[in-house]
């Protein structure tokens, strides 16, 4: 008999596991909860959840509760009465009664090696502080913010250029698999659940667009970091004579910038923020010594444009730095 499954989820991250899960004779999904559509867009028109978008193609039944606390969720989970509710960035807080419902409880797969990163965004953090590898964890989740106990997990590198949006790329498509392990070895009673060690646990809070502020008296590296980190949103933006700008870029080798400074006239690298140009590049100096090459800006109100053409059009001042 098939295992019998509540599939609850939003984003595209959550939709190779959906299609995954779908995929397997041994497991039947017998719906889909997600968000509401919301509006998108300059015309702000209604637009539907990638999971929703997926659940249709499929032909499977989509609940779109506005609170999944609400008295009729509660009874659409009773009446359906799965074996297990797989739930992966769906978005809202369960709430205890319905955690209660199936036998096998709430599964999540979090992007994260937990207790590492609980939160809602543990890629954008990973690699905004550097972090070299990462990976997933399936577990049961209870009444606390990613506090369960973890099931199974699953461990990768992360690039040293790799951005947000690529490596949640990666781990959508290593989770699925992963998800379906878990819920078989749930089944047939071969995954002892293991607790969290809370001391170890770290925070990954909601973005804020303030995280995006360049701190040009960070080395560049830990600039480069945060700009991968929080891409596409809120990006890395600074200033540039008054109006907001966002860049893109990475750090200079510690020789190149042995080389450039050592024939220059003062033989020292300018304060942080200062802008120049250098191995026919355009340089941004950060702390510690280190300078940024930058690669592309994108002016307030203005579209992205390469750093060769933003400094042929600026008719640079030695007196221009970003962040003023």
């Amino acid at each position: 008999m098939p295992l019998r499954i509540v599939f609850c989820g939003t984003p595209a991250f959550a939709v190779p596991s959906l299609r995954h899960l779908i995929a397997q004779p041994d497991i039947q999904v017998e719906g889909v909860v997600t968000q509401p559509d919301r509006p998108r867009g300059r015309g702000q028109v209604l637009a539907h959840p990638a999971v929703k978008i997926a659940a249709l193609e499929a032909g499977l039944a989509v609940y779109q509760p506005e609170k999944i606390r609400a008295e009729a969720a509660f009874d659409y989970f009773q009446r359906v009465a799965p074996d297990a509710v797989v739930i992966i960035a769906y978005g809202q807080i369960i709430p205890p009664p319905l955690l209660a419902v199936p036998r096998l409880g709430w599964i999540n797969l979090h992007a994260s090696l937990l207790p590492k990163y609980r939160g809602a965004a543990p890629i954008n953090w990973a690699i905004a502080n550097g972090d070299t590898r990462t990976g997933l964890t399936t577990m049961q989740i209870d009444a606390g913010l990613d506090t369960g106990p973890a099931l199974l997990t699953f461990e990768t590198p992360i690039g040293p250029d790799e951005t947000a949006p690529e490596l949640a790329a990666r781990l959508a498509d290593a989770g699925a698999p992963l998800v379906v392990e878990t819920l078989r070895q749930l089944h047939r009673g071969k995954i002892v659940p293991a607790p969290q060690d809370n001391a170890q646990a770290t925070h990954a809070p909601p973005l804020k667009k303030e995280d995006g502020r360049i701190d040009w008296s960070l080395p560049a590296p830990q600039i480069h970091n945060r700009m991968r980190g929080f891409a596409p949103w809120p990006g890395a933006f600074t200033s540039f004579r008054g109006k907001s700008c966002h860049l893109w870029g990475r750090p200079v080798s510690q020789p190149d910038i042995a080389a450039h400074f050592k024939a220059a006239p003062t033989g020292a690298i300018p304060s942080p923020g200062a802008i120049l140009t250098a191995a026919g590049e355009l340089w941004a100096a950060c702390g510690q010594s280190t300078a940024l090459a930058i690669e592309f800006i994108q002016l307030e109100g203005r579209k992205q444009i390469t750093a060769r053409e933003f400094a042929n059009g600026a008719r640079l001042a030695p007196s221009d730095r970003f962040g003023s």
